[in-house]
């Protein structure tokens, strides 16, 4: 009995000092927590106010250097690389006049940018904040006064206009009120006309809106594309041209009144000659020249300079392989001289007259190319594909412009129009050695 009961107590005491032990660890691993929330409570707070000792300053730089390094290019054509956006660069635009470059990207913000300071080191550039929304496209007004803007969340366009001030730096301002929200499925594209007179909106499901500028709805286009790539305003002011699924390029002219009033969007011509999809395409600067990039895997130069309300067609000019893809986009310089093709994060650059390629440019973004234009006097090709802005010298455009001179030169009768080709021929031989010899860097 007295055995029974030893080993009943000595269970038991086994038992209590199992619980006594199991409470006391408990009790431990709930202080350890505590202790561990104090310090993490203490180190947010500190990271709130500010490092107070070496050891958080240490791994602030520990995690800057962990950052992936910028995407670095050069290449001899390169003139600079305009750097002050935080975001992907997603859409450019030069304005009229010829001042300024307007960009913007993710990071909240239009940028506009200075040509004339493309040549130096320092870029400044004026900030526009895009409140509580981001825009990924922009466009400038025809006086170069103001910009609209496409909101990628409210899904509308945005007008902003630029306030001098009395030192010279600009203000921005929105209008009172975005336009009103029409399309059902993603922008593709916005445009402003030269004359002032309407802006257009485009998006892939084959719908085209043209508005007057405060925000009236005017008509709206049905393609009859499938899907929609590209569209846009020709420089002129007086078509709306698309291109998608189907292998061609519809272009409408937008009609109004002697007295300025809408009149209506007629059927102007079409571009045919593809036997794929059309990705993109661009305008000379007087519409009279117009090329387009397929899935086909050609590029073809057309000329538009027809009377097309007496039925007749455009003509093609030339066609020219090449390497492109979903996404491709194709520049025409002003002066009709250059075609330019992006494909992925490369550009290939040729001449307009002859179709031969006279550079290449790879790698040039860490990104596939979003835009891709010349400035208005055909002296730089710029392009968007990251945080950066890539500006580059034209120099196949100097190349074309000096046999052309040679060509005059060749015909020229008089004397005096003789020296003055030569003279050009020599100035802007001279222009051409001094970028072929020029890095950035």
């Amino acid at each position: 009995m007295e055995i029974a009961a030893l080993v009943a107590v000595t269970l038991l005491l086994g038992a209590l000092v199992g619980l006594v032990a199991l409470a006391v660890g408990r009790r431990k691993e709930e202080k350890r927590e505590e202790i561990e929330q104090t310090v993490e409570s203490s180190v947010e707070s500190s990271a709130a106010k500010g490092p107070t000792s070496k050891k958080p300053k240490q791994e602030k730089q520990r995690s800057r250097k962990d950052k992936p390094a910028q995407h670095s290019f050069s290449d001899p054509l390169l003139a600079s690389s305009l750097k002050g956006h935080s975001g992907n660069v997603t859409c450019l635009d030069f304005s009229s006049n010829g001042k300024y470059l307007a960009s913007c990207a993710d990071d909240r913000t239009v940028r506009i940018w200075s040509t004339k300071d493309f040549l130096e080191r320092e870029h400044k550039c004026l900030r526009a904040n895009v409140e509580l929304d981001h825009a990924t496209l922009v466009r400038f007004s025809p006086d170069s006064r103001a910009f609209i803007t496409w909101l990628a969340n409210g899904d509308t366009i945005r007008i902003l206009k630029m306030i001098k001030k009395d030192d010279g730096t600009f203000s921005f301002k929105a209008a009172p009120e975005d336009f009103p929200q029409k399309h059902k499925a993603p922008i593709i594209n916005i445009g402003i006309a030269e004359t002032g007179k309407f802006i257009m909106s485009a998006s892939t499901d084959t719908t085209i809106h043209i508005w007057d500028l405060k925000g009236e709805l005017l008509a709206s286009i049905n393609t009859n594309q499938m899907t929609s790539s590209y569209a846009a305003v020709s420089p002129c002011g007086r078509f709306v041209a698309s291109c998608g699924f189907t292998p061609d390029v519809k272009v409408w002219e937008v009609c109004f009144g002697k007295g300025g009033e809408f009149r209506e969007v007629a059927r102007a011509f079409d571009l045919k000659g593809h036997s794929a999809g059309v990705h993109a395409f661009a305008f000379s600067n007087n519409s009279h020249r117009m090329v387009t990039v397929s899935k086909d895997g050609t590029w073809k130069l057309w000329n538009t300079d027809v009377e097309y309300k007496k039925q007749q067609d455009p003509y093609l000019l030339k066609t020219v392989p090449c390497s492109s893809s979903e996404g491709s986009r194709v520049a025409l310089s002003p002066d009709g001289r250059v075609v330019a093709i992006s494909n992925g994060c490369n550009i290939a650059m040729y001449d307009a007259a002859t179709g031969n390629l006279e550079k290449e440019l790879h790698g040039v973004h860490s990104e596939n190319i979003s835009d891709l234009r010349f400035d208005i006097n055909s002296r730089f090709l710029v392009c968007s594909g990251d945080k950066a802005i890539r500006v580059f010298h034209n120099a196949p455009g100097y190349q074309a412009a000096i046999k052309d001179m040679q060509d005059m030169l060749k015909k020229a009768q008089n004397e005096a129009m003789k020296q003055r080709l030569q003279q050009q021929i020599k100035d802007a031989q001279s222009a051409l050695d001094t970028v072929l010899t020029a890095r950035i860097e």
